[in-house]
């Protein structure tokens, strides 16, 4: 039996954040537990390596939702990272911090010390953004957010220039004074490599006496002493471990395996829990619920001119810009798979952006079950322009299905429940087909391959997204962060409801869904929590 100050669960996007900052000092040992491997994967390092670990279980927990009516009874497939780094190391890489006033939301859900003069220094913290800093951005953190323009296809500028001829601003800078207009997006990498949170926090640390890093190790419940946590019990290659937790044990398994890990641990809806037999140990109904996600829908566009499709498709395209990455870290193989973008307001009246914009200069329209090959787009010249409302408000759920810790949880996304989000998903395809039209993209544009000229009427509309929208991988909310134990799971400190010695610190304790990526606001997380912990050490 091993002892620690601290135990980390979770060796993700807020969890490799804490293992560093609460290990820094050499004051605390710090125990960081990851049920996966190691990051150092060449397709996890390589950016278009995406592709390849979106389905890969060695590195991959590969939830399947249960069937949605929302979607017609089709069940998602949400890729989450088990590996170091987490979703970190096998996301699409876009650096989004979101809008100033997600933050404001949630200090007036009764969370002070969240809004967004409290967390603008710790995203600063965080990064050493290309660009330099300045009064928005980072200048010397551990995570590197480069700039992407100087290899990006040239159709970009078109949808840049689609995009101003709908009156839409053309913005440098989403993270910078205003995250409003059209602009092309930054990514978490460095010198032509993914920059996952394994990469920036806890490499540069591994060196450090007292933080111990076990990878394989799989936590299966935490222990008490009463109302106290007291430690974590985990399974590591078939063994049964347990590590003791002088100070805390910290939740930061992310917003499908931290409210698991609870609920396997008795904490969680009462109801539920004695229904499959485990001990109450703290009735908090909110555990698992408040469930979050983006959803998004693509327009798909056969092209006049050459994509990355003619680059990347045939053998000799693969062949050249394989070799190019290689020799120079440069090319598309050194881009993630969303180039340009934007956030905009798709109807009068709306004080802020309700919808992300996304513009890929490559189409899978083919793309084989169980696969996305990245690396062999379709063989004519395509593009993809892709909308996501920002602020879904529909509510969904996951829970345990028996005592089991290795049985995957039951996934309710209850995506499209609300009239707000079906008008929604309206507008975004609105919004994408008025991009295409736009002149700039227009004159570009043989014809629309999906959904098709068949699909026009809001009802049609609809219908398509249906049967087509899909996860955008931002699932928050799980172990929602407010003041009310009926309903929420963690106070502003991150501090379990009830409890003592147990924190949550990742995406699961997010309010509301950020407009845009969660990668980021996760890895601010991570930050800001660390300096709860160490201030209330003393």
């Amino acid at each position: 039996m091993a002892e620690f100050d601290y135990i980390v669960v979770g060796a993700g996007s807020a969890g490799c954040v804490l293992a560093n900052r609460l290990s820094a000092s050499g004051r605390h040992s710090v125990l960081l537990l990851e049920a996966g491997g190691s990051d150092l994967n060449f397709w996890i390092w390589m950016p278009i390596g995406y592709g390849k670990t979106f389905y890969r279980r060695s590195v991959n927990w590969m939830y399947q939702t249960e069937p949605d009516p929302g979607l017609n009874g089709r069940v998602s497939y949400w890729p989450r990272g088990k590996v170091m780094g987490g979703s970190s190391s096998i996301n699409a890489m876009v650096y989004i911090r979101g809008q100033a006033q997600d933050f404001e939301d949630w200090k007036a859900m009764g969370n002070p010390g969240w809004g967004w003069d409290d967390v603008l220094p710790y995203f600063k913290r965080a990064e050493t953004n290309d660009r330099g800093a300045d009064a928005w951005r980072g200048g010397d953190g551990p995570l590197h957010v480069a700039t992407m323009d100087r290899d990006l296809h040239p159709l970009c500028a078109d949808f840049l220039t689609a995009g101003e001829e709908l009156q839409y601003p053309r913005n440098p800078d989403f993270n910078g004074a205003t995250q409003e207009g059209v602009g092309t997006y930054q990514n978490t990498a460095r010198d032509g490599f993914r920059m996952s949170t394994a990469r920036a926090y806890v490499r540069p640390a591994r060196g450090r006496g007292n933080l111990s890093v076990e990878t394989r190790a799989h936590a299966t419940a935490i222990t008490f002493d009463g109302d106290r946590a007291t430690g974590v019990s985990y399974s590591q290659r078939g063994q049964a471990h347990h590590a003791t937790a002088r100070a805390e044990v910290i939740l930061a398994a992310g917003a499908i395996n931290s409210p698991q890990l609870l609920q396997l641990s008795g904490i969680g809806p009462g109801e539920l829990l004695g229904g499959m037999g485990i001990g109450l140990r703290r009735d908090l109904p909110g555990v698992g619920r408040n469930l979050q996600d983006h959803l998004g829908i693509d327009y798909l566009y056969r092209s006049r001119v050459p994509t990355l499709n003619d680059q990347l498709h045939p053998w000799y395209g693969k062949a050249w810009h394989g070799l190019r990455y290689v020799l120079t870290r440069r090319g598309p193989l050194s881009l993630g798979v969303n180039q340009a973008g934007g956030f905009v307001r798709t109807r009068p009246g709306l004080e802020r952006p309700n919808m992300q914009l996304f513009f890929s200069p490559v189409s899978y329209t083919k793309a084989p079950p169980g696969k996305r090959p990245l690396m062999n787009p379709d063989p004519f010249s395509g593009f993809l322009i892709g909308a996501q409302p920002t602020r879904p408000t529909s509510r969904g759920h996951l829970q345990i299905r028996s005592a089991d810790p290795f049985e995957p949880v039951a996934i309710h996304p209850n995506y499209l429940s609300t009239d707000h989000d079906r008008q929604e998903m309206i507008e975004a395809a609105r919004v994408s087909r008025q991009l295409a039209e736009a002149p700039a993209l227009a004159r570009l544009i043989v014809d629309e391959i999906l959904p098709g000229p068949a699909v026009m009427t809001d009802d049609e509309i609809l219908a398509d997204c249906r049967a087509r929208a899909s996860t955008v991988f931002h699932p928050v909310g799980t172990c929602r962060m407010g003041p009310d134990a009926r309903s929420d799971v963690v106070d502003a400190r991150l501090r379990v409801h009830g409890l003592r010695g147990l924190r949550v610190a990742d995406a699961s304790i997010f309010p509301t869904v950020t407009s845009g990526n969660t990668n980021a606001p996760a890895i601010m997380v991570g930050e800001k929590a660390a300096d709860l912990i160490l201030a209330d050490a003393g």
